[in-house]
Order: structure tokens, then C-alpha cells, then sequence
């Protein structure tokens, strides 16, 4: 064992590692396009069913777990009245609890699902984590030791402009990704997204690549313009992305729902066409929808009503229905 690694210590770690049999029931949705599975139940145990199924095929994992806030978040729909006088009522149901007996608690939880889902990884697939600062050097620490510090590959700062607070602080308007890899000796799926030159550089070298030319120490010596036109620069790691606005037609009143644009840009960065992209905290379905626009097959999870019922119908609103699933052994 290298006891050089650094570890953290809290009540209840143990039980991350637990690898014990899960015999309590998921209820299994198909949906009708063919390339999606929809598990509503307790996610520990839907990630434990498809070891049967779907062990190394999953090509991304994105998780966007509760954010330890300590409170119920509510779904809030909005709805005009038809007469005259528009109107606008709010109808306020539970969507999810976020209360923790702690710090340890909610890291516990979140470990146990990590360690599931590993197994379900491609050689070649990845894992982003979405949490935010207040968490998010604890979740690095602990993926360290699940996934192995080698196999971790990026932090993304995801920046967004939103209200500002009354607070003697400076504003928070980030979250952060996690993004390991499963296995470091395998080539990673990764398709390199760009980004626009800076305005400076098309002034002075215009839209084509350019040339680097290199003297006999191996220093770049000059750079010539080349015919081939460039596809801009490789994105970096912090992202510059909108919040979902509040008239918004994405917006779906679900509490945690996240931009489509995120995903898309980690969809398209990680997975090819027809890979499997699973979600155990599917919530508004945003990830779902993507995929599904993005011809991508799908796994979503969740054990709340609210969340099941809003991502099922924003699939049907992409021509995708979710019904239950008649096929022998589904999980």
C-alpha cells in the first residue's frame, strides 16, 4: 500500500466500499425511441442492477448530486390565468431533500454511488462530478482515492451571472466539474471543442492556422499563415455559460435543472454518437434530453416523483415517451 497517498477520514467511510447485495425494486422505463432506460427508485440500487448489463459500456457518467444545502427544494410551476387580467399563479410541490446529518453524511452518500458506478465505465469513458466550492476540494480528495489520483483529468469552472446578494464576500457565480477518467492507461474518448480566436489574433493573422518555425535550439523563431483555416482555439477549463433565464421555454421549474448548453458541450466533448451517457440524478432530465437530441443512448435515475414526471415529459416533447419496460431481467 503507498502510504504516501493522501486520504480523508470521516464516520461512515467504511460503508462506501461496501459491496453488498441490493435486493430492493426499481421500476424500469423504456423510452419509445428505442435508445433509453429510465430506473425511478433508489439509485444505489438501480447502479447495482445494471452491473449485470451494463458493466464497462458507459461512456459518460455526469452526476449532479444535492448540493448539501440542509433544506427541501421545490419544484414551482407557473401558469397564466386565461381571462383578461393575466395572472400568473405558482403551484410549489417537494421535488427533493437536501438535509444531511453532516458533512460526512453527504460524503458517504456521494461515495457509495461513485464506487457503483466505476464498474459501469468504459476503458476509455470518464465520470464529471458537478458540485460546487463549498464541497468540491472534499469530492476531489475522495474521487483520489476511488477512481486514483493518475486517472483525474480536469476541473472545469462552469461561470454564470446571476442576481447579486447582499453579502460581504465576493459573489459566487461558479460551479465546478470533476472530471476523471476510468482507466489512465486507456486513450480517452475526447473530442476537442474550440473556441473563437481573439479578436487581436484574427487582426493579425486572420482565420487561417498558422506555422510554427522553429531555429536550431528548437525555440519558435517566427510563424507564417498557412491556406487551411483554423477552427479557433482549444477550449479551456473555465466555461462562460448562461443560467437557464426565467422565461426561458427550457426553463422547467424543476430546482436544479442545469443549461441544455452545459451538457451539450460535455456531450459532445466525451461521447461519439450512439454511446451510452448515463445520469444517476436525472432530475428535470436535462441530460436525458440532450442525449436524445445529440443521438446518444441514455440511463437516467431518480426516486422522486416530481423529477420523474418532469423528465418524462420533457422527453415526449421530443418525440420520446417513457413506458414501463416488459423486457425479461430489466433492472
Amino acid at each position: 500500500m503507498d502510504d504516501s497517498r493522501v486520504r480523508l477520514s470521516f464516520t461512515g467511510k467504511e460503508a462506501i466500499f461496501d459491496d453488498r447485495e441490493r435486493s430492493e425494486s426499481v421500476t424500469s422505463y423504456e423510452s419509445s425511441c428505442g435508445s433509453g432506460l429510465y430506473l425511478f427508485g433508489d439509485n444505489t440500487v438501480s447502479l447495482s442492477k445494471l452491473h449485470r448489463t451494463h458493466k464497462g459500456r458507459v461512456m459518460l457518467a455526469y452526476m449532479d448530486p444535492p448540493f448539501l444545502t440542509n433544506r427541501v427544494h421545490h419544484h414551482v410551476k407557473r401558469e397564466r390565468s386565461d381571462d383578461s387580467d393575466v395572472k400568473i399563479t405558482r403551484t410549489k410541490r417537494a421535488a427533493f431533500d437536501d438535509r444531511w446529518d453532516g458533512k460526512a453524511h453527504f460524503l458517504s452518500a456521494l461515495g457509495e454511488r461513485l464506487v457503483l458506478l466505476r464498474d459501469l465505465l468504459a476503458p476509455e469513458g470518464s465520470v464529471v462530478i458537478h458540485v460546487d466550492p463549498k464541497t468540491s476540494h472534499y469530492v476531489k480528495v475522495l474521487c483520489d482515492e476511488i477512481f486514483g489520483d493518475d486517472a483525474f483529468a480536469s476541473e472545469i469552472i462552469w461561470r454564470y451571472r446571476r442576481w447579486p446578494s447582499k453579502t460581504p464576500n465576493f459573489q459566487r457565480v461558479h460551479d465546478v466539474l470533476l472530471r476523471y477518467r476510468k482507466d489512465p492507461k486507456t486513450k480517452p474518448r475526447f473530442n476537442t471543442p474550440y473556441e473563437p480566436l481573439a479578436p487581436s489574433t484574427v487582426a493579425t493573422w486572420g482565420t487561417q492556422k498558422q506555422r510554427a518555425h522553429v531555429d536550431e535550439t528548437g525555440r519558435r523563431s517566427r510563424s507564417t499563415r498557412t491556406k487551411e483555416e483554423t477552427p479557433g482555439v482549444p477550449m479551456g477549463d473555465v466555461w462562460d455559460i448562461g443560467v437557464i433565464a426565467p422565461v426561458s421555454r427550457e426553463r422547467t421549474g424543476y430546482p436544479s435543472q442545469k443549461p441544455e448548453a452545459l451538457l451539450t458541450r460535455l456531450l459532445s466533448a466525451l461521447t461519439n454518437p450512439g454511446e451510452i451517457v448515463l445520469d444517476p440524478y436525472a432530475g428535470s432530465g436535462t441530460t436525458l434530453a440532450v442525449a436524445k437530441k445529440m443521438g446518444r443512448a441514455f440511463i437516467g435515475m431518480d426516486q422522486s416523483e416530481v423529477a420523474r414526471k418532469t423528465t418524462a415529459e420533457r422527453l415526449e416533447s421530443l418525440g420520446s415517451r417513457l413506458v414501463p419496460s416488459l423486457r425479461k431481467g430489466a433492472a
